[in-house]
């Protein structure tokens, strides 16, 4: 099994917590005046991480569940011991995007 996907998912994911480390660690910017249409844009860059998050985490499940169902089905006998290993990081999968979407929830709201 190629480890390549995973290695690559931990740099961007270690690249994208540096960018957002960095871009917290500087000044907020000056309040823009009301009525500005840029004063709207985090808006729709919640909204499209949002949207990335749901997506990503989508795509990661159902790999999950396609590798486990083809492996079950290879293997029935060993089908307790497929589910087990499966679920952990499923379960890991799904709280990562939950406490994604909190953050882009929180971000929008304390905006």
């Amino acid at each position: 099994m190629k480890r390549t996907g995973l290695f690559r998912g931990a740099l961007i994911a270690a690249f994208l917590v540096v960018m957002i480390a960095s871009a917290y660690a500087q000044e907020p910017p000056a309040a823009a005046p009301a009525g500005n249409p840029a004063a709207v844009w985090h808006y729709l860059g919640a909204a499209l991480g949002l949207g990335m998050i749901v997506i990503g985490a989508a795509l990661g499940i159902g790999k999950f569940a396609a590798a486990a169902a083809e492996s079950i089905a290879r293997q029935p006998a060993a089908a307790a011991q497929i589910s087990g290993a499966v679920n952990l990081p499923l379960f890991l999968l799904e709280g990562v995007a939950i406490i994604a979407e909190v953050v882009v929830l929180l971000i929008v709201l304390l905006k």
